[in-house]
């Protein structure tokens, strides 16, 4: 049976084991709504102004002992959604604690407003005999938000939906339009205590809230630099608050990044080049080679002409959706992160999860049709020896 998404103030969560399917309806809690300051501040950002601010942060995650642990990038450039240009936002943090490998990456489309357009956040711990892996995906379609959201753990999924109206989401800063709102902050300047609405941990919309920090000095590989922070604060309503402290340099670029209470720090080992915005570039033109064949010069020709109108328009397509080297990316890793036998139900388990139209029930029905062969570790396989 499919899924209805619940509206807001409600959620519905499907846990699935083996053959065992239950919801869970759980109680409305009072919306959390954004301050005025902060409305007016989103509608105060001009396009112009987010245009010195497309470039790749990377930092090296390291322990309180100064021992690298894995990296933290940052990438923001234009691209169009449905139509619409807008920004581009990926961010990929993985690493080792511990030896437990674990990452989160965030894909965002967001509006030059920095409304969240759609989003896929991903988050896995690779506990050993015990995987844990949590996606959320948002997405802004016929005029409300839709939040899906699937924890996996061992063999065990949980699976939420919601709905929330426009009007509720006023203020929404999603994690991939913090970090482009972040770098306004530096260039724009920020008030004391703006409240935006956020999502804590456990995709509740909560408050929270940004506020000014002290300029300091940092030494960034044989330089010293006066950087300036923010600190975030997700006030969640179930749990502590979850605060980052990020600090910039004057052009926006990140020098470090820290949640309180945890053990690692991201931090700028050298200094980024300077950037300069160069001029629209023009379209690449593939000039004609003479043609000097005997026979059938007229239909190798054509051939040919064929072949470079569709090189074009790939290669037209590939530069208006980057988007897709960073998803493939993300997938890549997971997948040799995880190495299962049967490549092709995995890809099919891991981009299904995604859709917004997806059923109710286990991360892995695809692998019961006839076209997957079940795994060796497929729950399905022993539901049927069993059977």
């Amino acid at each position: 049976m499919d899924s209805k998404p619940m509206q807001i103030g409600q959620t519905e969560e499907s846990l699935t084991s083996g053959d065992e399917n239950m919801s869970v309806p759980l109680s409305a809690d009072p919306p959390a709504v954004a301050s005025e300051e902060a409305l007016q501040y989103l509608q105060s950002i001009a396009p112009e102004e987010l245009g010195e601010l497309l470039f790749t942060d990377s930092l090296v995650t390291t322990s309180d002992t100064g021992k690298e642990l894995g990296e933290f990038t940052v990438s923001i450039e234009l691209t169009r959604h449905s139509g619409q240009e807008c920004l581009l936002i990926h961010a990929n943090s993985h690493g080792a604690i511990d030896n437990v490998p674990m990452g989160t990456s965030v894909t965002a489309y967001v509006s030059k407003k920095l409304q969240t357009l759609e989003q896929t956040h991903h988050e896995y711990v690779k506990l050993e005999d015990n995987h844990l892996d949590k996606k959320t995906y948002i997405v802004l379609q016929d005029g409300q938000y839709v939040i899906n959201r699937v924890i996996t753990q061992g063999e065990q999924v949980q699976r939420s939906d919601q709905t929330y109206s426009l009007e509720s989401m006023k203020g929404f800063i999603s994690e991939g339009s913090n970090l482009m709102l972040q770098r306004v902050m530096v260039r724009k300047g920020i008030a004391d205590n703006l409240t935006f609405l956020s999502f804590d941990p456990d995709a509740v919309l909560c408050k929270a809230t940004y506020q000014p920090l002290e300029e300091r000095p940092q030494k960034v590989g044989e330089n010293e630099v006066v950087v300036m922070g923010i600190e975030r604060t997700v006030h969640s309503k179930s749990d502590m608050p979850t605060i980052w402290q990020t600090y910039f340099i004057s052009d926006g670029h990140l020098s470090s990044r820290v949640q309180i209470g945890s053990p690692v720090t991201m931090r700028l080992l050298r200094m980024p080049p300077t950037i300069f915005r160069d001029d629209k570039a023009e379209p690449t033109k593939f000039p004609k080679k003479p043609l000097n064949w005997e026979e059938d010069m007229q239909l190798y020709s054509k051939f040919l002409d064929r072949k470079e109108e569709l090189k074009g328009d790939h290669a037209t397509y590939m530069k208006h959706h980057p988007e897709l080297k960073a998803l493939l990316a993300d997938f890549l890793q997971f997948l040799l992160l995880r190495k299962p036998e049967d490549v092709v139900a995995f890809a099919a388990d891991y981009f299904t999860a995604f859709s917004p139209s997806s059923i109710s029930g286990s991360a892995y029905a695809t692998s019961k049709e006839a076209r997957y062969a079940p795994r060796p570790n497929s729950p399905f396989k022993k539901q049927d020896e069993q059977s």
